[in-house]
C-alpha cells in the first residue's frame, strides 16, 4: 500500500515544477536547503582529470540555483567550461536580478574556492521554434514585455553571433499542463502540449544548434523512470514525453553522430527534494510528498545514500567531456539504482521477511 502511494507521490513531484503557463526548467535539486556540494564532488574530477578549458556549454532550462540545470552548469565550470544558460522569458528578470545581487553566490563555489560564473543569459521559450511561431497573445502578454529573440532558432543565431561554435547543450526542459490528470483524462491538446515542450524542445535545439557544435560535441538532456514503469500521479501525458525523448535520444545519436560528430545522452534521475516539491502536498502530521518518495527509494534501491543534485552534475560532467567520446545513445541512470529493482522490498508482502 505505501510503495504505490510512494510512487504517486515521488510522481506528482517530479512534475510539479511543470505546470506553468508556458514553458518552464524542470526543477530537480538537492535534497536539503543548504548545500551539499563537497559531500557529493566527485573525487577524480578537476581540471587535471576533465577539462573543459576552452569548451562553451549551453544549458537550456537554468532559472535559479537549485535544479539540475545549475547542477550541470557548476559541474561543467568546474572543469574550466563557458557557461552560457537560456531562460524561460517570465522568469528572466526575476533569475537576472538575483545574479546581479549575489543571491545565488554560495551555490556559485566551485571545488577550488572560485565561484562559476555565467557569462551571458538569454531569454528562451523552447516551445516555439522561429518567430513565425510566435502567437499574438504571447507576444503581447506582459511578462514578455520588451523580450524577443527568444525562439530556439532565434537563440541559437545570438549563440552563433557570440560565440561562433559550441561544444556543449544541455536540454533542462519540461512542461506538462495536465500533468495531475491520469491519462485516460488528458485531453488531445494537455498531451501534446506535453510532447512538444518536454521531448519535441530537444530535437529542435539539436536541430538549430547542431550546426554551431563543434566535432565531439556532446548534447545532453534528463528523463524519468516513467518513461519506462507505470508512475500512478505522472500525468498529463508527461509519461510518454519521456518515453519519447529517451527513443529520440537514440535516434539523434545516430543522425546527429553522422552528420556533426555529436553524441547525444540522456540522464534518469531519481527523487530528489526541491524547494517547490517540500511545499507540495504537506498533510498535518505527515511527511511531505518528495520525502516519502526519498524514503521509499533509500527504503528499496541497492544503495540506501542520499542523492544530490550534484550526483546528477557529476555524472553529466563525465557524459559532456572526452572521458566518455565513445558513449552516444545511452539513458544513464542517476539513481541509486532504484530503477534495477523489481520488487519493493518495504511492501506488505514482505513485511513478514523483513520483521
Amino acid at each position: 500500500m505505501l510503495s504505490r502511494s510512494i510512487f504517486t507521490v515521488a510522481a506528482a513531484l517530479v512534475a510539479s515544477a511543470t505546470q506553468t503557463a508556458a514553458f518552464a526548467p524542470s526543477h530537480g535539486v538537492q535534497q536539503q536547503q543548504s548545500r551539499q556540494f563537497r559531500s557529493t564532488e566527485l573525487k577524480m574530477a578537476g581540471p587535471a582529470q576533465v577539462d573543459l578549458t576552452g569548451k562553451v556549454a549551453f544549458i537550456a532550462g537554468v532559472a535559479d540555483s537549485s535544479g539540475y540545470g545549475w547542477a550541470i552548469a557548476r559541474s561543467l565550470a568546474s572543469a574550466g567550461a563557458t557557461i552560457i544558460v537560456g531562460t524561460w522569458p517570465p522568469v528572466l528578470k526575476i533569475f537576472q536580478m538575483g545574479l546581479k545581487k549575489g543571491s545565488f553566490e554560495e551555490d556559485s563555489e566551485l571545488p577550488d574556492g572560485s565561484k562559476m560564473v555565467i557569462e551571458k543569459v538569454y531569454p528562451l521559450d523552447a516551445v516555439f521554434d522561429s518567430a513565425e511561431d510566435v502567437p499574438e497573445e504571447i507576444r503581447t502578454n506582459k511578462r514578455y514585455a520588451g523580450l524577443e529573440g527568444y525562439t530556439i532558432e532565434e537563440v541559437a543565431k545570438a549563440v552563433e553571433a557570440d560565440y561562433g561554435k559550441i561544444d556543449i547543450l544541455v536540454h533542462s526542459l519540461a512542461n506538462g499542463p495536465e500533468v495531475t490528470k491520469p491519462l485516460l483524462e488528458t485531453s488531445r491538446k494537455g498531451y501534446l502540449a506535453a510532447s512538444s515542450a518536454s521531448a519535441y524542445s530537444a530535437v529542435s535545439l539539436l536541430q538549430k544548434f547542431g550546426p554551431i557544435m563543434n566535432d565531439g560535441g556532446n548534447m545532453l538532456s534528463l528523463t524519468y523512470i516513467a518513461s519506462e514503469k507505470v508512475i500512478p500521479g505522472y500525468g498529463g501525458g508527461m509519461s510518454s514525453a519521456k518515453a519519447q525523448l529517451e527513443s529520440d535520444t537514440r535516434v539523434l545519436a545516430f543522425e546527429a553522430g553522422r552528420k556533426w560528430g555529436v553524441r547525444v545522452n540522456t540522464i534518469s534521475a531519481g527523487p530528489l527534494k526541491s524547494r517547490a516539491a517540500s511545499a507540495i502536498g504537506k498533510e498535518p502530521g505527515q511527511k511531505t510528498f518528495i520525502e516519502y518518495a526519498i524514503d521509499y527509494s533509500k527504503a528499496n534501491a541497492p544503495l540506501a545514500q542520499d542523492l544530490y543534485n550534484d550526483d546528477v552534475g557529476n555524472s553529466a560532467m563525465y557524459l559532456c567531456s572526452s572521458m566518455a567520446r565513445c558513449v552516444s545513445g545511452v539513458t544513464l541512470y542517476v539513481d541509486n539504482g532504484l530503477h534495477s529493482m523489481g520488487m519493493s522490498l518495504d511492501s506488505e508482502s514482505m513485511s513478514d521477511r523483513n520483521a
